[in-house]
């Protein structure tokens, strides 16, 4: 008996070759040398063999360690696969989860639609999008909506079977497949393809049902209550299993899912889960300091305005934000405080102002008087005529 050639000479590999190039290797291979393309060639034969013993050593990694250590010597006395039998833990097909039914689909790419036949089963429903729009305390504090839309329900006259019963297919029999037998260079080659008339169910509806013209299905009008949660923003989807379109013979339901479109709230802002709201102050304000009352979603809340406060300072108020629909947690409301400029001047104000401006132009001596400029602004502004 000849010695065994180098499992990595047979596949044409390399001995640090990757697991998936010893797959391909091995398919190309196998297609090259199958006894079926080559029919009564005793070399192809044991071409063929001799491919499947490396491939089988090669692709299971702690065969291919031992092999790497010791050779053919690691497995001496072990019946090794081949053509006609591949040994009993390898079948060279089950790379592919399909086992020898799937020869044609390895070798000449046939679609495993074509073997659908008496294992088919009814398509899945279509998928319905609905879109609901929240107001912003809505989305802000969660709300229970009724959602009203259409959909295809199983016919209630058939049961789905669009016929008074079912009726084996003619055309194909009852198996759903249709084989068609080609001869060519290589022999008789059989390919399978769906029954195009049973659709690759098998049966056919028998008198047709005139609820739903033999559709299996009918359009009906659908309400649904759903839950919110709090802290929903734009492009929040909630899924709803098994609310969508009927499936067709049987099939799953699809499902629902809702969009949520949220409004904006009149004077706050959304920036995640925190609120922005702008706080607009005079100048007296801003300069005295002042306690003001800001809007928040639960009511107005109070806040201490400190003398000398600066256009565009930032007060926080922790926990007034939104909850996060997900962890629950709750952002803040970032109050930003601005100058409010009058719309116009005139009259006291306008002589308030500028008796403002003189004090403000006056010398270093005169700004010193009555305790500095800051006394000098609140007496300006607490006592107008003196």
């Amino acid at each position: 008996m000849s010695a065994k050639r180098d499992y990595y000479e047979v596949l044409g590999l390399g001995r640090n070759a990757t697991q998936e190039e010893i797959k391909k290797a091995y398919r190309r291979l196998a297609r090259q040398y199958h006894p079926d393309m080559n029919p009564g060639s005793k070399e192809a034969a044991e071409k063929f063999k001799e491919i499947n013993e490396a491939y089988q050593i090669l692709s299971d990694p702690e065969k291919r360690s031992m092999y790497d250590r010791f050779g053919h010597g690691a497995f001496s006395g072990q019946t090794q696969g081949g053509y006609g039998g591949f040994g009993s833990d390898f079948d060279w097909f089950g790379d592919l989860s399909s086992g020898f039914g799937d020869i044609f689909d390895f070798f000449f790419g046939t679609s495993s639609q074509g073997r659908k036949g008496r294992n088919a089963r009814g398509a899945r429903g279509q998928d319905i999008k609905v879109e609901v729009t929240l107001e912003f305390e809505e989305a802000a504090f969660g709300v229970e909506k009724e959602v009203v839309f259409e959909r295809t329900e199983v016919c209630p006259e058939c049961q789905g079977v669009g016929g008074k019963k079912k009726a084996t297919c003619s055309h194909c029999g009852g198996s759903g497949e249709v084989r068609h037998t080609q001869t060519s260079f290589f022999g008789s080659i059989v390919t399978s393809r769906t029954c195009s008339y049973c659709q690759g169910r098998g049966w056919v509806p028998e008198d047709t049902c005139s609820h739903c013209r033999g559709m299996g299905r009918v359009k009906r009008e659908r309400r649904v209550k759903v839950r919110i949660p709090a802290g929903v923003d734009n492009g929040y989807k909630l899924r709803i299993t098994g609310e969508g379109e009927a499936g067709e013979y049987g099939g799953v339901p699809g499902d629902l899912y809702i969009f949520v479109k949220v409004k904006p709230h009149r004077f706050l802002e959304r920036k995640g889960a925190d609120l922005y709201y702008t706080l607009l102050l005079s100048y007296s304000q801003l300069v005295l300091g002042d306690e003001v009352e800001v809007p928040t979603l639960r009511g107005t809340e109070k806040i201490h305005v400190p003398p000398l406060t600066e256009s565009d300072t930032v007060f926080r108020l922790r926990g007034r934000g939104l909850p996060d629909p997900q962890t629950g947690f709750r952002g803040d409301q970032i109050v930003r405080v601005k100058l409010r400029m009058p719309h116009q001047v005139s009259g006291e104000y306008r002589q308030l102002l500028e008796k403002l401006w003189e004090m403000e132009r006056g010398t270093p001596a005169q700004k010193n008087k009555s305790g500095g400029i800051f006394e000098r602004l609140k007496e300006a502004f607490t006592h107008p005529e003196e």
